[in-house]
Formats: C-alpha cells, sequence, structure tokens
C-alpha cells in the first residue's frame, strides 16, 4: 500500500522541516547583512574626532594628564578636521 515511502515518511519531514528553517535563516540573514553593507552604515555611526575628544575629556577629569597636555592636544584634534 505505502510501497517505498514506508520507512521514509516521518525521518523526511522532521529533518527536512529542520533543515529548510535553517536554510530560509541563512537567506534572511544573509539579505540583511547585503542590504546593511549596501546601505553603507557604519556600526558606530559616530565621528572619529568627537571619540577621541570625549576619551581626552575623560582622561582629564581623571587626572591623568594636566591642563596644557590638554589643550593642546584638543586643539590638534579640533584643527584636523
Amino acid at each position: 500500500m505505502w510501497g517505498d515511502w514506508a520507512g521514509h515518511g516521518w525521518g523526511w519531514v522532521l529533518f527536512g522541516g529542520i533543515h529548510m528553517l535553517f536554510f530560509w535563516l541563512l537567506v534572511i540573514l544573509a539579505i540583511a547583512a547585503l542590504v546593511k553593507w549596501l546601505s553603507g552604515s557604519d556600526s558606530r555611526g559616530a565621528d572619529p574626532a568627537r571619540d577621541a575628544l570625549e576619551v581626552l575629556n575623560e582622561r582629564y577629569a581623571r587626572g591623568e594628564i594636566d591642563r596644557d597636555t590638554y589643550r593642546e592636544m584638543k586643539d590638534e584634534l579640533l584643527n584636523k578636521r
């Protein structure tokens, strides 16, 4: 009555369904990665000079550098643009 499909039915459904789920998950992730890459968006999205100025401010606030060094480095960062 079932022919050749008698022993293969449930195994195909269970493992075939899982493989198909992984396949579509990979397709969706690949499309999302492609869209992100084509849009050219940076994960940080911030200005590197601004980030450096924030680090400099933090170092000065912690007392790691003195006022003269702070002013010198800040002028260099702001005049780089």
